[in-house]
């Protein structure tokens, strides 16, 4: 059994062991690192996935690509991430990769991962929330391919935490030229106006130019900058931003297709809670419809089958 990837046993995650090397441990943040995170609600890593690890995730990808799957979802919620061959040449974002795919699965579970997030968030335990696999055609003018300037917990209000935050991981180099994702400097800290119950939804059910406007207010009202940060990321390492850090993406300008993997991670602590809307519609999350339910009836962020654990401090 991979170290720390943990094992299934009746369509579960249990990962038994989520020690490091002193090698990996060469690899977790600093001090300085984890300050420079709580500023500026971005970090980029050391190199935390081998070659071989980077080179079988991608492989794993076209074949889920072409249909292969080790589980499937029971349903599909109307604002699931699921792109199909039918849906044609356009940026294909798909949900719950680490579900579908065992292979993607127990590499996304890695415990240096989990240890690096547990860092950055100042967290006893990272579990994961969410994976969706990317593909960003290299096609400039593909309007898809433009991921307007948004923040994660916006479409997370159904989370208790504020902890919460997003490991992105390209399967090779990734820079400016391939439409990198791109942070929006020290946003993390910024109080937040405007938005309304618009902010419930994902970036993907809203306009750019919307989204855009609500970036330009927020940084107006807070004396900010909007300071832009593409991530350069070589290939195995991993860019991490802070759930309320607004970030995006361009076009890929590229010869080539930008792949990725988005892995949303939550703490320990985190919980479901209800949120209701100014009309009195209560906001549904997609784990909503899939994970068990805690004795209270709500449902269970703690799931291991769609929210396995992937690091937990041993005192």
């Amino acid at each position: 059994m991979r170290r720390g990837a943990g094992k299934r046993e009746g369509g579960n995650v249990q990962t038994t062991d989520f020690a490091l090397t002193d090698a990996e441990r060469s690899l977790l943040p600093s001090d300085e690192d984890v300050a420079h995170y709580a500023e500026r609600g971005w970090y980029l890593s050391k190199k935390l996935f081998t070659d071989d690890e980077v080179d079988a995730v991608l492989a794993a990808s076209e074949r889920f690509y072409a249909g292969e799957r080790s589980r499937r979802l029971s349903g599909r919620p109307p604002t699931l991430a699921c792109w199909e061959p039918s849906d044609g040449p356009v940026q294909r974002h798909n949900d719950y990769i680490h579900y579908e795919s065992d292979e993607i699965g127990a590499i996304l579970r890695k415990s240096l991962i989990g240890a690096v997030a547990a860092r950055l968030a100042q967290a006893r335990e990272i579990r994961v929330f969410q994976s969706t696999l990317i593909y960003k055609p290299p096609h400039p003018n593909e309007p898809t391919n433009m991921v307007p300037w948004h923040f994660d917990k916006h479409y997370w209000q159904t989370c208790t935490s504020d902890k919460m935050l997003t490991a992105f991981f390209p399967f090779h180099d990734c820079g400016e030229e391939m439409g990198t994702i791109t942070m929006i400097d020290g946003s993390n800290n910024w109080k937040e106006i405007g938005g309304g119950d618009g902010t419930t939804k994902h970036f993907a059910h809203r306009s750019n130019a919307e989204l855009a406007e609500l970036l330009r207010q927020n940084a107006e009202f807070n004396n900010a900058d909007i300071v832009r940060v593409p991530m350069v990321i070589p290939k195995g390492h991993v860019s991490f931003h802070h759930c309320r850090t607004y970030h995006g993406s361009g076009a890929n300008c590229a010869d080539r297709p930008r792949r990725a993997i988005s892995l949303h991670l939550q703490d320990g602590d985190n919980r479901y809670r209800k949120f209701t809307r100014s009309d009195g519609s209560v906001v549904v999350y997609n784990h909503d419809h899939f994970v068990r339910r805690a004795p209270v009836g709500e449902p269970d962020y703690a799931d291991p089958e769609f929210c396995p654990p992937i690091w937990r401090a041993s005192t």
